[in-house]
């Protein structure tokens, strides 16, 4: 099984990225999907979650981020709008099926 999530990298604040991460080697049926953050120094924290019929979001970041997901193509994605310099950390894709998944992350840095 395999998460790999790209797409980060360095932008200015308020500016956009959108995350993805590919998926391959998962079997059986994975009923949720989530975006996970760890900025420096601290834990790792849910950002937004998806399953079959619904989205779930850290209240702080709602109306800004959005989860989706291609279960055709295997990719989940996060569209991150008006960035923030504190949404600056490394960003994990996961998978929840009859085990938990998780990619190596990819890096958001936001500069002020």
């Amino acid at each position: 099984e395999q998460l790999v999530e790209s797409g980060g990298g360095l932008v200015q604040a308020g500016g956009s990225l959108r995350l993805s991460c590919a998926y391959s080697g998962i079997s059986g049926f994975i009923y949720m999907m989530a975006w996970y953050r760890q900025a420096p120094g601290k834990q790792r924290e849910l950002v937004a979650q998806i399953t079959s019929g619904a989205t779930n979001y850290v209240d702080s970041l709602k109306g800004r981020f959005t989860i989706s997901r291609d279960s055709r193509r295997n990719i989940l994605y996060l569209q991150m709008n008006s960035l923030k310099p504190e949404d600056t950390a490394v960003y994990y894709c996961n998978a929840d099926g009859t085990e938990r998944y998780w990619g190596n992350g990819t890096q958001v840095t936001v500069s002020s």
